[in-house]
This record gives structure tokens, C-alpha cells and sequence, in this order.
């Protein structure tokens, strides 16, 4: 882990100058966090590695150059933003200077292999756990060998000191005598980790600035921001007449708590900067008027910003009636069709032929709709294709200057060396000379060469580090104007496409437009026929060289290896097919939406110097769903959440132990487990054969816990739970896991061989059915339709194989964090989803047909989420305990009446000689 203590560069005037601040690298977003303290858990802002580029200046003639001296280097920004950090050796300079540019190359690269699969997270995946993790591996790119052995020759390797790495939390920071450690700049933060810091330990449901259900959000300045704020700093620089030489500027503060509406207000830098000039006013009339033009540029900059702020709430305002507007105009075309369809057409026309005219009129709105999903893709490729275009100037500009920099470092080398040579010379020819004024002379040179020598050394030393970074940008240049090339042939594929499919449906259109005689012989039956052909072809195999071109809306495998569409019939094919465009559109929309995104950066970020805790903000993040790459951290922690107080209790090595015994010596259980594995998820292909790696840890989890738990051993559906789990878990985790949700969540006898606990859940959710759906439970008590014979399988193996996977993943996210309430949450969600389809049916078949497959047809998340978590409540766990203790009693007592019914019939069956006679071939058998 990179982190340690360095001196960051801040602040303006009097209170301008070196502060210890204790940085943090986040390998997840290549971002370099800056805290007050190694304890505090709110950063005071970051710099952005994957973008930027370092440099560091030669001490002058007159300066030490020893290794033990502090030594300062230049971190660059895009947006032309310099961030001055000092290390406390120039040892500690190399090695922080050498780590950001291997952690900036790795992460660059890894982005660029991401992004050729656009299923996968462009973050590393070397996060995640468990099966999916093996789908994902991290890859590098395969580089230039020639630039790759140019960096290990350039490469100045060199060891940290204790400031660096996780062992300098311990250690005191290193505070300058003259260094004021408040800043200004950072007061909210600051107060914020103050009051964070009071409130530790005193209660779980605490908040902080990333509540989600609060209009308070983490905000990075707009480059506006950044290029006014600049502009305003160089008008100051004009007006001042006191200052002397240039100073460096220090980097624009990166977070901006606002609120989330854009109101004018006047930034904390324009304040202290005129309250700086107010105060270093002298009594001259000239400075006077230099502090007054600063008070009116402050005063214009304000209005300047008010108005900037009004006008982008006026275009926002401006687009929103445009889009009302089109709406509007669509609707009233559609109700003028309509009108002219009914008054012009419907004269003799057959009503099957009217039918089939509706449906392919929706058909042509949902065709739109497509079209337009795919023009939104279209931009928003364009517009990162324009972003590309304008990093790649950016990293030219600083190439260039890099390059001058090193030409005239060259330059003062060569000077160096010609100087070094004429000392030596002059020292040569005055050697035969012995006397005393001479020899003081002598000595002085010879100081003066060893100065020299060192100086040389220290520009030999920069040279090379110069010539590496100069190496690297311009490879992640390449690798930037490669990735461009790619996106611009993607689109290129995805425009031709789309005149393809437009080209298809015109065709389909003008077919059915024009009339026909004979039904079986239609033109459109055929056009028909074709395009379902077309879309059922399985896609050629192409050269991996070519993948990447060719857009892969649907594969045949999710991210999770559950299969897309199956292989047995065309007709489930096509629906499907159609189902996987369906969720690929949708996460394609959810990507747009980088807020709960960023939401979890920032939360994560805060929890690098703390340990996590349940609080109302994680619960809230978890509800919207854990990000793909943050899944394995976070189930593990909900897991060693739930069984701490097992795990403390057991051994070292426990399921290693478990394990052992099971594979020893084989117990009841094995021989079920083993016809069960294959058919646990035949539709993942973790799990679809015997050589498949998921099924030999199925195994050995459903083994351990059945030596851990001899009174359940084995049911039928712990298979499917521990599948779930090994996907994002290794088998250590995902055996607890297991623990967790039987011996935790669900009641005592939840998986016995009664399932005396299933069936009372069953009586619960009827009864919370009846209260909450009230519409809903009467329709199934009119038409007798007993849904608990689907609901059963939800509960026993929570969703898995009744949802379809995103949603799935998401329900078992806020199942692992909550426990089994989330069940009862979603279960009435999926009803209340679909509520209305179901009470257009009216008999028990049809109702009970369509329960059977309806869940599979629910593919928001976002919404079923919304329902769950916020149409059902309130939903206290109190009420579902209550009704649980009650229907045990109910069912305990039926329980025992049938044992006492079956009791009375086996005693009559021996004392009745006739019933007697009638047994069953097996006793006969026997």
C-alpha cells in the first residue's frame, strides 16, 4: 500500500506554505487522497494520477544537495493546475516519484484491456473474488519490448525511509517550524473529520456528507471553474506591485461541498484573496488602488458567476420544453392517426386486420424507441471520442515542454562538463608547485570539483527520470490515439448496423402496407420469416484482432456466466434474445447515471483510514445495488458481520478441519450432494459439467457444512445458495456465507426435513399480502389460486433461478447486509410489479400459468428496488417476528395432529385383519 506523510504546498499570502498532509494511493481509480492525518476518515481532496505527469527541479549552485534534505517535486494536471509536494529526503522524492509512475503506467495500461470487453468494469479486477473474478483477469496490453527495456534502464531504483508506507501512520508527522497547519481552504472538511472523529463508537445509524437520501453531494470543480479561477489569479498578479519573482500557484481545491441547486455564491479563494489584499495594503495611494481594483474585480467576478450560473439554469430549463415539446407533437400525431383510422378506415375493414394494424403500429413506436436509445449511444461515443481528442493535445503540449526542459538541462550539463575538464586541467599543470597561498588554492578547487561532481550526479539523475516520463506519456499517448482509432470503428460498426436494421423494418413496412390476396402466400410472411432467421443466426467466429470492432450487444454468457439464450427451441430463442437487449439497454442507460458511482468511490474512500460500520448511509448505498467490482469486498464484510461471534468461537483452520473429516470419512449426506451438484445451475458455466472448477468447491462446502451441521446435513437448495455465493466468495467465505443464512437469518427448522420454518413464512407472506395488496390477495381467494406453490422456491432459495441475474444480485446484496426481511420486501415488490396484468386474468389456470414465468419478465431493477424499499413501508421486523410465532404455534399443532392421525391409522391397520392384508408390494417383498 502506497502511502505516507509529504508536505502539500497551500494556501495564499501570509498563510501561504508547507503543510504535512498523510497521502494515500487508491489503485481502484488511480487517485492519490490527501487527509489531515493518517485517522482522519474524510480526505481533504485528491489528485488524479492516471492524467498527470511529474517533474522535479535541480537544486541550484549554492544549495545543499545532500540526501537528507527535503526535496520538492511538481505534480501537473490536466487543466494546467501544479501541485508542489515535498518529501522529507530527496530518497523519499526517487521513491515516490518512481511508484506513482509504475502505479500510473499499470493502471493506464489495465485501462486500455478493459475497455476492449465493454461487458467488464473499466476498473482493475483484481478486487473480486471467487468464480467470476476468473472471467475477468486483469491483463496487460502486451507493450513495446524496446520501450519496456528503456524503462528498466532509466528506472533509479531506491528504498523508502520510515515516512513511507503504512508504518509511518505510528510515527509523528513532520511539521516545519515556520509551516501554519490550517488551512482555510479545506475548514469544511476539516470540521466535518472533527465532528466524525467526536461521534466514533457513539452510535451505528450515524451520517456523514455521503447520505444518499440528502441533497448534500461530493461535487469536482467544472474546468469553468478552474480556467476562471486561474484568469482571476493572473489579474491579481497584474495589479500587485510588491511581489518579487514568480511563485508557484497551488492546485485549484478538488472537492466543492454544495448543495446540489446551483445558487450563486462567493468562492472561499476570491475571499481570502481580498481580505489578503485588504489587510497588505500600505498607506501609498498606489497600493490603495491596487487593493480597490482587486475589491472590483472580486465584486465583477461574483456578478460574472451569477449570471454564468442563471444562464445554465435557463439552457437546462430551455431543453426540458424542448423535450416536452416533442413529446407533445408525438401525441398528437399518434391521436390524429388515430382519429383518421378510426373515421376513414374502419368502414369494412375486418377487426382481426384492425388488430394486427395496432400491433404493428406499436411495433413501429417500440422501433423508435430503439433508434433513439441507439442515436443517445451514437453521442455519447462522439463526445468521449472529442474528450480523447482533447487529452491527446494536452499530453503533446506537456511532451513539448518536457522535451524543452530536457534540452536545457542538457545544455547546463555539457557547460558543467567543460568546467569540470578545465578545473582538472588547471589542477594538472599546477601540481609541481608547493606552497602555502598555492596549496589553499588547491583545496578550495578541489571543493569546488566535488560540488560539482555532486551537481552533475543530481542532473544525471533528473535526466534520466525526465527521459522516462517522457518515455511513458508518449506511449500512453499512443495507447490513447490507439483506443480513439477503436472507438471511431466501433461507431462506424454501430452506424451501419443501425441503417441495416432501419433498411429491414422499411422493407417490413412497405410489405405490409401493400394489400394482399392469399394469407399463406404473403410477401410479409416471408419478410417476416427472413428477419427472424436473421436474428436467431449465430454470429461467425472472428479474429481477435477484429472482436473489438464489431459491437457485442448480446454474448452468450453474462458477466456472472449464466447463459443468455438457450439452445433448444426458436421460439424461447427469440424471447430470449429479446430479454438480453432488453437488459443490455437498460444497463446501458445506468451507465449514463455515474451517480451511485461515485457515491461508492467516495464512501469507500472515507473508510481507507477507519474500519466500515452498519450505518444508514451504507444500508442506503447497498439498496442501489454494490458496483460489480466492489461485490467481493462487501459480501465478505456482510458475512464476517453476521458470524463474527462463530468465527472467534472456532479454531484455527475450522473448515480445513471440516473438510478433512468429510472427504475421511463420508457421511449420509455425500450421496445426495453428489446427484445433486450437476443440477444445481445447469445454466452457468461454472457449473455445467463435471470438470467445471465451480463444482468441485460446490462440493466441498456442501461437505463441511454438512459435518458443521449434522442436524440439517444436506437439503435439497443449499446447493443453489452456495453456487451463488462461490461466484463472488472463495470456499472459506462462501461456507460461511452459508452459516450465515441458516443458522442466522432463518428460523430453526428452515431446511429440515419438515421445512417446518418454510411453511410458516409461506402463512407470514400471505398474511402481509393480504394487508399490503389487498386488490391482489382477493383476486387469488376469488379464482382459488394457491401462489404459495411458487413462492415457496423464492424463500428456500432466495430468487435464485425465478429473477433474472441483475436483479438477482441485487436482491442478495441487501439480503447479506438486512437478512430475511429483504425476502418478504422483494417477494410482495414482484407481485405489486406486476399487479395489474394480474388482474386482467380471470380464470385460476391462466393466473397460475403466468405466475410460473412472470418474475422472469421483470427487468428494472431500479424500480423494483423503488418498490421494495419504498412503495411497501412502513415494514417493521417486529410485525413479521410476531406473525412468525404465532403461525408456528398453528402449524405445530396441525403437525401434531396428522403424526397422531397417522398413529391411530397404523394401530388400526395391525389390529384390523382385513386392512392387514392390503399391503404394498415393497412390505410384500420384504
Amino acid at each position: 500500500k502506497l502511502c505516507g506523510y509529504l508536505q502539500k504546498l497551500s494556501g495564499k499570502g501570509p498563510l501561504r506554505g508547507f503543510r504535512s498532509r498523510w497521502f494515500v494511493f487508491d489503485p481502484r481509480r488511480c487517485y492519490l487522497y490527501y487527509f489531515k492525518g493518517p485517522q482522519e476518515p474524510l480526505p481533504l481532496g485528491h489528485l488524479d494520477i492516471a492524467s498527470a505527469c511529474f517533474s522535479y527541479h535541480q537544486p541550484e549552485a549554492g544549495a545543499a544537495a545532500a540526501g537528507d534534505e527535503p526535496a520538492a517535486f511538481e505534480v501537473h494536471s490536466p487543466g494546467g493546475a501544479v501541485t508542489v509536494l515535498k518529501a522529507a529526503t530527496r530518497q523519499d522524492m526517487t521513491y515516490w516519484l518512481q511508484e506513482l509512475q509504475q502505479k500510473r503506467w499499470e493502471y493506464c495500461n489495465n485501462l486500455d484491456a478493459a475497455k476492449r470487453d465493454s461487458r467488464t468494469s473499466p476498473t482493475p479486477s483484481d478486487f473480486s473474488k471467487g468464480l467470476v473474478a476468473k472471467d475477468n483477469p486483469g491483463t496487460i496490453l502486451s507493450q513495446n519490448a524496446s520501450a519496456e527495456r528503456a524503462r528498466n534502464i532509466l528506472a533509479v531504483e531506491t528504498s523508502p525511509t520510515d515516512l513511507v508506507g503504512e508504518q509511518a501512520a505510528s510515527q509523528p508527522a513532520p511539521v516545519q517550524a515556520s509551516a501554519i497547519n490550517f488551512s482555510l481552504k479545506q475548514w469544511s472538511t476539516e470540521i466535518k473529520n472533527s465532528m466524525s472523529s467526536l461521534r466514533k463508537g457513539s452510535n451505528e445509524n450515524r451520517r456523514s456528507i455521503f447520505y444518499t437520501t440528502e441533497e448534500w453531494e461530493l461535487l469536482d470543480p467544472t474546468p469553468k471553474d478552474l480556467e476562471d479561477s486561474m484568469a482571476l489569479e493572473e489579474k491579481r498578479k497584474h495589479l500587485a506591485e510588491g511581489s518579487k519573482g514568480r511563485r508557484l500557484t497551488s492546485s485549484a481545491f478538488p472537492f466543492d461541498f454544495g448543495r446540489i441547486p446551483h445558487k450563486a455564491r462567493r468562492p472561499l479563494k476570491d475571499m481570502i484573496g481580498s481580505s489578503k489584499n485588504r489587510n497588505s495594503s500600505d498607506s501609498s495611494p498606489t497600493e490603495w488602488c491596487s487593493g480597490n481594483g482587486n475589491r472590483l474585480v472580486s465584486e465583477l467576478q461574483l456578478k460574472y458567476q451569477s449570471q454564468q450560473e442563471e444562464l445554465e439554469k435557463l439552457k437546462k430549463d430551455l431543453l426540458s420544453q424542448k423535450e416536452l415539446v416533442r413529446l407533445l407533437q408525438q401525441t398528437v400525431r399518434s391521436s390524429q392517426y388515430d382519429k383518421y383510422f378510426a373515421s376513414r378506415l374502419c368502414e369494412g375493414v375486418p377487426k382481426d386486420t384492425l388488430e394486427l394494424l395496432h400491433q404493428k403500429d406499436d411495433q413501429i413506436l417500440g422501433l423508435n424507441n430503439q433508434l433513439e436509445k441507439l442515436n443517445l449511444e451514437k453521442d455519447s461515443l462522439q463526445q468521449e471520442v472529442k474528450n480523447l481528442k482533447c487529452k491527446v493535445g494536452e499530453l503533446n503540449e506537456q511532451l513539448g515542454m518536457l522535451m524543452e526542459t530536457i534540452q536545457a538541462k542538457d545544455e547546463v550539463i555539457m557547460k558543467l562538463s567543460r568546467q569540470l575538464s578545465e578545473c582538472e586541467d588547471s589542477t594538472s599543470s599546477q601540481s609541481g608547485a608547493i606552497n602555502s597561498p598555492t596549496a589553499t588554492c588547491t583545496n578550495k578547487e578541489l571543493l569546488e570539483l566535488d560540488r560539482l561532481k555532486d551537481n552533475l550526479q543530481g542532473y544525471k539523475t533528473q535526466n534520466k527520470f525526465l527521459n522516462k516520463e517522457i518515455l511513458e506519456l508518449s506511449t500512453l499517448r499512443r495507447n490513447a490515439e490507439a483506443r480513439e482509432r477503436e472507438w471511431q470503428a466501433k461507431y462506424t460498426s454501430l452506424e451501419a448496423k443501425l441503417c441495416q436494421i432501419e433498411s429491414k423494418y422499411l422493407i417490413l413496412l412497405q410489405e405490409m402496407k401493400t394489400p394482399v390476396c392469399s394469407e399463406d402466400q404473403s410477401p410479409a410472411r416471408e419478410v417476416i420469416t427472413q428477419l427472424l432467421e436473421d436474428a436467431l443466426k449465430a454470429e461467425p467466429s472472428e479474429q481477435p484482432e477484429q472482436a473489438f470492432f464489431k459491437p457485442h450487444l448480446v454474448s452468450e454468457y453474462d458477466i456472472y456466466g449464466f447463459q443468455t439464450i438457450p439452445e433448444d427451441d426458436d421460439e424461447e430463442k427469440l424471447v430470449a434474445k429479446s430479454r438480453a437487449l432488453d437488459l443490455r439497454s437498460l444497463s446501458l442507460s445506468e451507465n449514463r447515471d455515474i451517480s451511485t458511482g461515485v457515491k461508492w468511490e467516495n464512501y469507500l474512500a472515507s473508510t481507507m483510514n477507519r474500519e466500515m460500520m452498519r450505518c444508514v448511509e451504507l444500508k442506503n448505498l447497498i439498496r442501489s445495488g454494490i458496483p460489480h467490482e466492489h461485490r467481493s469486498k462487501m459480501w465478505k464484510w456482510c458475512v464476517n458481520l453476521h458470524v463474527k461471534k462463530f468465527k472467534d468461537s472456532a479454531v484455527p483452520g475450522y473448515f480445513q478441519i471440516l473438510l478433512q473429516k468429510a472427504l475421511e470419512k463420508p457421511n449420509p449426506a455425500s450421496k445426495q450432494i453428489e446427484l445433486d451438484l450437476l443440477r444445481t445451475l445447469p445454466n452457468n458455466k461454472h457449473y455445467s459439467s463435471p470438470t467445471s472448477e465451480g463444482i468441485q468447491k460446490l462440493r466441498n462446502v456442501l461437505l463441511a457444512f454438512s459435518w458443521r451441521n449434522p442436524d440439517i446435513g444436506y437439503c435439497q437448495g443449499l446447493n443453489r445458495l452456495v453456487a451463488i455465493a462461490l461466484l463472488y466468495l472463495e470456499q472459506e467465505d462462501a461456507f460461511w456465507c452459508l452459516v450465515t443464512i441458516v443458522e442466522v437469518f432463518m428460523p430453526r427448522d428452515y431446511y429440515t426435513k419438515t421445512l417446518l420454518g418454510s411453511q410458516v413464512d409461506q402463512r407470514v407472506f400471505k398474511d402481509l399480502l393480504s394487508e399490503k395488496l389487498p386488490r391482489l390477495h382477493a383476486h387469488f381467494e376469488q379464482y382459488k389460486v394457491d401462489y404459495t406453490l411458487i413462492t415457496f422456491n423464492w424463500f428456500l432459495v432466495v430468487f435464485v433461478d425465478s429473477v433474472v441475474s441483475d436483479i438477482l444480485f441485487k436482491i442478495w446484496d441487501s439480503f447479506l447486509y438486512e437478512g430475511p426481511k429483504v425476502i418478504f420486501r422483494f417477494a410482495l415488490a414482484l407481485f405489486k410489479y406486476k399487479e395489474e396484468e394480474i388482474l386482467k386474468l380471470q380464470d385460476s389456470m391462466s393466473i397460475f400459468k403466468y405466475l410460473r414465468y412472470f418474475t422472469r419478465t421483470i427487468l428494472d431493477a431500479r424500480k423494483l428496488t423503488a418498490i421494495a424499499f419504498g412503495d411497501l413501508n412502513p415494514f417493521p421486523l417486529r410485525q413479521i417476528r410476531n406473525r412468525r410465532a404465532y403461525h408456528l404455534e398453528k402449524v405445530r399443532l396441525e403437525l401434531t395432529e396428522l403424526e397422531a392421525i397417522r398413529e391411530d391409522f397404523l394401530r388400526e391397520r395391525e389390529t384390523c385383519v382385513e386392512k392387514r392384508d392390503l399391503i404394498s408390494d415393497d412390505e410384500e417383498d420384504s
